[in-house]
């Protein structure tokens, strides 16, 4: 099973995004039979094989084995992956261009596409994926605002001098600033 699976066909995220498949989708995070999934959520086999069938053809279900009940073949499914993001290339871009000001919250939604694009891309079979994700919370005065986004940038700038070289492993670094909403436990 895979960690992530990156959905960008438009017909994977129709097979996903219906409520009773994504039931049937958390069913399957362990290996199970259409006949078992049913009586966990209270419906006929029948009904859960019509959309472990639907999940499969989509790539989002995996057949991890068959055994014979009855003279009949049973299939035993499990999802592709613990979890799936939906490409915001799915919809494709409506309106203007992408955003070309740092500073507007446009560029930000941009930016983060590329990211999740990018670290879809990556070849999770590689042994060891150099990477670093970092997060924090910064109080910044109203009056002090405009004084940390130059310095943020300016660190951003300075690092991209020293490491911006063409030797070497390239990496891509991304860093986001915005207002913190409210919090949603």
């Amino acid at each position: 099973m895979r960690e992530v699976l990156y959905l960008e066909e438009i017909e994977q995220a129709e097979a996903l995004l219906k409520p009773q498949r994504v039931e049937v989708l958390r069913q399957l995070a362990e290996p199970g039979t259409c006949g078992e999934v049913a009586a966990r959520l209270g419906q006929t086999p029948q009904r859960v094989y019509y959309h472990v069938k639907r999940l499969v053809e989509a790539g989002l279900v995996d057949l991890v084995s068959e055994r014979r009940v009855r003279g009949i073949n049973e299939g035993i499914y499990q999802a592709a992956a613990r979890s799936y993001w939906l490409s915001p290339r799915l919809v494709g871009r409506i309106g203007l261009a992408k955003a070309r000001d740092e500073l507007s919250l446009g560029y930000l939604l941009d930016l983060m596409e590329d990211v999740q694009a990018d670290i879809a891309a990556l070849d999770k079979t590689a042994p060891e994926l150099p990477s670093i994700g970092l997060s924090g919370e910064i109080h910044v005065r109203p009056e002090k605002r405009q004084e940390f986004l130059n310095d943020l940038q300016t660190m951003m700038r300075e690092l991209f001098t020293r490491y911006g070289g063409a030797e070497g492993d390239a990496f891509k670094l991304a860093v986001a600033c915005y207002p913190k909403g409210e919090d949603h436990e």
